[in-house]
């Protein structure tokens, strides 16, 4: 009997260690790409909807200038010479899993600058899954303590093993928004403030934290 309790705890143990392993295999293939994202994206705007199960009219508004703006930093951003640097020294494929929504606008700020990136290396696949539609796999990766959007999951291709994770958005900023929401500060002036970080940053910190995460890969 202690045998068989014994084989029981460490069959648990071992199931404990694979579970986002066993996760991300099994969503990876039905994850979207990023064309395939915003094409969903464009049609539930002409259907009058979005992604995710708040469908009211704010949100709704919200992923109309997501898209736009997505469409503007694809046209307009540009990447660093350093992380072109690193990712010319990649000699190992990964997947970037994003967790993302189109109502959300700091995945629509950061989403064209991280698929620039994985479109520069041909050691980078990039893939996307919808925060609502998969809260098991969200719920292991909260930022204290929320769903917050996006989160960027590095895996070895052809392991699935876990690299890295980054997100929800840059370092400085979120220590900008955490001492917002301590203030009560409203989701007005919350967003006005986000707004006016990333027009001044022009994606120069999630540029910086990307390379020092491939610098480690």
């Amino acid at each position: 009997m202690l045998d068989n309790y014994l084989s029981c705890l460490f069959s648990n143990f071992l199931s404990l260690i694979n579970f986002k392993l066993m996760i991300s295999q099994a969503l990876l293939s039905t994850a979207l790409s990023y064309s395939e994202y915003k094409s969903l994206l464009e049609r539930l705007l002409k259907e009058g909807k979005t992604t995710g199960n708040n469908q009211s009219e704010e949100y709704i508004n919200f992923a109309k200038i997501n898209l736009q703006r997505m469409h503007r930093l694809e046209k307009t951003s540009i990447l660093s010479e350093e992380i072109l640097q690193s990712l010319s020294k990649l000699s190992k494929s990964y997947i970037w899993l994003v967790i993302t929504e189109g109502w959300c606008g700091d995945a629509s700020q950061n989403l064209p600058i991280i698929r620039k990136i994985a479109e520069a290396s041909p050691f980078l696949d990039l893939k996307l899954i919808l925060r609502d539609e998969h809260l098991d796999i969200m719920n292991l990766y909260l930022t204290n303590g929320s769903r917050s959007i996006p989160k960027l999951i590095c895996l070895e291709k052809d392991t699935l093993k876990e690299v890295f994770v980054w997100g929800p958005r840059p370092q400085t900023l979120q220590t900008i928004v955490s001492n917002l929401l301590a203030k009560g500060v409203s989701k007005e002036d919350k967003g006005i403030i986000t707004q006016k970080w990333y027009n001044e940053d022009k994606s120069k910190s999630l540029q910086h934290e990307l390379n020092l995460l491939l610098q480690s890969m």
